[in-house]
């Protein structure tokens, strides 16, 4: 097995920390960008007044930073050529999401927002998968560019997880649909044009089928947003929904009638990989500036590095990073020559040690640093609010074991290609 990377792909790392020099890192010093990213971070990022969403001056920042990695060529890396992207693969997105992460704290790639030079959109890639033609000619070009995002409602009150006995249902009436029911963690509704809702339509709770999606516009009447939910790390866009009585056409369902899980579970696969790539860089960044700092720093007269109570927590967080790192590759390359659903497992896998990896290692870079790593002064203690939050979204540690248990005992089944 070769575990070179390929050329093209170290080639384009490069590209991209080229522009990310020349474009990315003086913008955030002009005009006191830096507000963003330093000590006062979360206090410039958000509008305590207005329900703690983003501030307007940061989340245009944020579309002036899409709008030039898009100009570069850099924005739809991971798109389908026909929408203007180079066909990134699973392995050029876990590699490239890590060497961003890896990077620290930048407008380069900021994870509170999901937003990175080289964009992760889902929504576009669920859009070209499952979307009617009449749905994918209203979205596609507004989707590509960032323009126009809809929210993704699958978790409710009660439901988190268990989402086969989500209590929001769909019932037909003529050519239309009546929903009702609610969402949480709904996020990004603040700038949504449509919620991508998942209900029920036929069955009884438990069954996987008999749930739909609709892509639902935010001004259909009985659509409400009962609150912004502040969370662990702020600002925040994570809404709770309601819908009463909300009725769409036939036309705003989305990947077919009976078959909302299949989207769920594509768009699962796809993120999992990418963010655990996400948080592998974000630990190995942690590390890194915790090695630095403990060769300069002197206690006693003698650099930090130099007593094995600072050394062996490291050693062990990299070892970590290093097996973790193999499996991340081998399991993204494989979804790449026999299909992501082959590797779900692996998936899993991934995804839950890599987001525990990187807490672990912003906790033990906090600690290497002393009172300046539990300070706003060092971005240990943003990184692990952030990342806290990937051990439970998408599929919490818990599931994800599950999961890997499932397909270990045989009480779930998954594809094994030959020669893996």
């Amino acid at each position: 097995m070769d575990f070179q990377l390929p050329d093209q792909l170290v080639k384009y790392l490069a590209e991209l920390d080229d522009f990310i020099e020349r474009e990315i890192v003086p913008l955030e010093q002009i005009h006191d960008n830096i507000r963003f990213f330093d000590h006062r971070r979360e206090h410039a990022r958000t509008d305590w007044d207005g329900g703690g969403l983003p501030t307007a001056d940061w989340e245009a920042l944020l579309a002036e930073t899409r709008r030039r990695a898009d100009a570069a060529g850099h924005l739809r890396y991971a798109y389908p050529v026909e929408y203007g992207g180079r066909g990134g693969s699973n392995l050029d997105m876990a590699v490239i999401r890590e060497h961003l992460t890896r990077r620290g704290l930048g407008l380069h790639c900021d994870l509170q927002n999901e937003h990175a030079i080289v964009a992760n959109n889902v929504g576009l890639l669920l859009m070209a998968e499952y979307g009617s033609a009449a749905q994918q000619a209203e979205w596609i070009d507004e989707l590509a560019t960032g323009a126009a995002f809809f929210g993704f409602g699958i978790t409710e009150p009660e439901h988190g997880s268990d989402a086969t006995h989500m209590e929001t249902t769909a019932v037909r009436a003529g050519g239309e649909w009546i929903i009702n029911g609610e969402k949480t963690f709904n996020s990004g509704m603040h700038h949504a044009r449509a919620d991508l809702v998942f209900a029920r339509t036929a069955g009884v709770p438990g069954d996987a089928s008999g749930i739909t999606a609709f892509l639902v516009p935010v001004e259909t009447p009985g659509f409400e947003i009962a609150e912004f939910l502040w969370t662990f790390n702020m600002p925040t866009d994570h809404a709770h929904v309601t819908l009463t009585d909300v009725r769409v056409p036939d036309s705003a369902v989305f990947g077919g009638e009976g078959r909302g899980l299949a989207v769920v579970q594509h768009f699962f696969n796809e993120n999992r990989i990418r963010q655990a790539a996400s948080s592998l860089g974000a630990a190995q960044f942690c590390i890194d500036r915790s090695v630095a700092y403990a060769l300069e720093r002197k206690t006693f007269g003698r650099p930090l590095a130099v007593n094995q109570g600072i050394q062996f927590p490291l050693v062990e967080l990299q070892t970590q990073c290093e097996m973790l790192r193999a499996l991340i590759h081998k399991t993204a390359w494989a979804m790449d020559h026999f299909g992501p659903f082959t590797q779900s497992a692996q998936v899993s896998m991934c995804n839950y040690w890599s987001n525990r990896l990187c807490c672990e290692a912003a906790d033990r870079a906090m600690q290497v640093h002393g009172g300046l790593g539990y300070s706003r002064h060092t971005p240990f203690e943003h990184i692990y609010r952030h990342h806290r939050r990937y051990r439970i979204t998408e599929g919490s540690e818990e599931i994800q074991m599950r999961r890997v248990a499932g397909y270990m005992f045989g009480f779930m089944p998954q594809r094994s290609p030959k020669g893996m």
